[in-house]
């Protein structure tokens, strides 16, 4: 048996008997990663054991990863938490923007409907001779107010397809979020494989 390996078991064993408790309180952290680490180095140096110094290099760059994960994960759940939040906002401002063009739609609608009784009510008081005139200004006011209703349905429609747009920029960023996740959870699992 090489006589290096007594003492690098010694220090890993040392190491594993310390940490447990810390472990069982606190969880793993990445300080506790890193203290390890260091402790390994520093006791690789006295010892002159390279290949526990080459040990401790690679949990030192493991444990940094992990913080990098870790800052990512958190950077992605932020994001993922504005990305919601303003989906929520751009969707209450889209159906108030639609209940607004459905009221002013009714309202005009409304108006039109009042408009045109009033104009029937005249025209049926107006003398005979004026009748096949009223008759044929009412058609075209008809027209008139077909081609009104029909742009403002147009109009409402437009509306709410930019309501539907601005959801789905939402969406797009939300699903970057999700994906900025799901990448530092694969740069993770990778690592710690």
């Amino acid at each position: 048996m090489n006589l290096r390996k007594l003492p690098r078991a010694a220090v890993g064993g040392y190491i594993k008997a310390v940490r447990w408790p810390v472990d069982r309180v606190l969880g793993r952290t990445n300080t506790v990663d890193r203290a390890e680490a260091e402790a390994r180095a520093a006791a690789g140096a006295v010892l002159g054991d390279d290949e526990l110094q080459e040990d401790a290099g690679r949990r030192r760059v493991a444990a940094k990863e992990r913080a990098r994960a870790d800052a990512l994960r958190e950077a992605a759940d932020v994001q993922v938490e504005r990305a919601d939040e303003e989906l929520d906002e751009r969707r209450a401002a889209a159906d108030r923007r639609r209940e607004a063009a459905d009221s002013a739609a009714d309202q005009r609608e409304q108006q039109a409907e009042q408009a045109r009784d009033a104009k029937e009510r005249r025209a049926k008081s107006a003398e005979r001779s004026r009748r096949e005139s009223s008759r044929k200004a009412a058609a075209k006011r008809e027209a008139a107010r077909e081609e009104q209703e029909r742009k403002d349905r147009l109009a409402q429609l437009e509306q709410q397809e930019q309501a539907l747009a601005e959801q789905e920029e939402a969406l797009v960023a939300k699903d970057e979020a999700k994906r900025l996740r799901q990448t530092a959870a694969q740069t993770k699992a990778q690592r710690k494989s």
